[in-house]
């Protein structure tokens, strides 16, 4: 396959750095790799990331920072302006993303809009993991955060969600891995199409 100039920031949500979301972004960041993507991965579980305070302080600044919160926002943030392709995953955690991704996600969106909309047509798309249910008021969840950043979202042969519990058991869920595959082989069609 030809190389392409893209690149890919994948974002785990997940408290868990070697869990079921972690496992299913890394199926889709092999993927993208496989069409010539550049990518990275990124893990939450490890950074300090505080919810946002609508302090209006980005839309005063406008410097595409996040002034009055000093955390671990800043340099992911940075990857997210920087990347062509953004994906974010998250564990239900009682029917619903996780906190620390909404957070980075909340913030993320108040300061690109606040900076000439710094996300705006980004290709992307939300991956969620749960044990029984929930799956799809948090893959909706995850979506409305896209097209609300004005961003393109790739879809798939179904929704990009896996069904597991325990380590790994995400691998198990065949239909899972085929989706993930089909929706990384979309997201570097439409990066390759919107980069001609």
């Amino acid at each position: 396959m030809q190389p392409m100039a893209a690149s890919a920031l994948l974002v785990s949500g997940s408290p868990r750095p070697e869990g079921n979301t972690a496992t299913l972004l890394g199926r889709c960041r092999k993927r993208l790799e496989q069409h010539g993507l550049s990518c990275e991965l990124v893990s939450l579980h490890d950074k300090d990331l505080r919810g946002c305070d609508a302090c209006g302080a980005c839309y005063e600044s406008k410097d595409g920072t996040c002034p009055s919160i000093s955390d671990d926002f800043a340099p992911i943030f940075e990857k997210m302006v920087n990347a062509d392709v953004i994906v974010v995953g998250s564990p239900v955690h009682f029917g619903s993303a996780t906190p620390m991704l909404m957070a980075l996600l909340d913030r993320a969106g108040y300061v690109a809009r606040a900076n000439d909309n710094l996300l705006s047509r980004k290709i992307g798309g939300p991956v969620a993991v749960a044990r029984r249910a929930g799956h799809n008021f948090t893959y909706a969840q995850l979506l409305f955060w896209y097209t609300i950043s004005d961003m393109v979202v790739a879809g798939s042969s179904y929704w990009n969600v896996g069904v597991a519990r325990g380590p790994g058991e995400v691998q198990g869920d065949e239909e899972a891995m085929k989706t993930m595959d089909r929706f990384a082989d979309n997201l570097a069609w439409l990066a390759e199409k919107l980069s001609a």
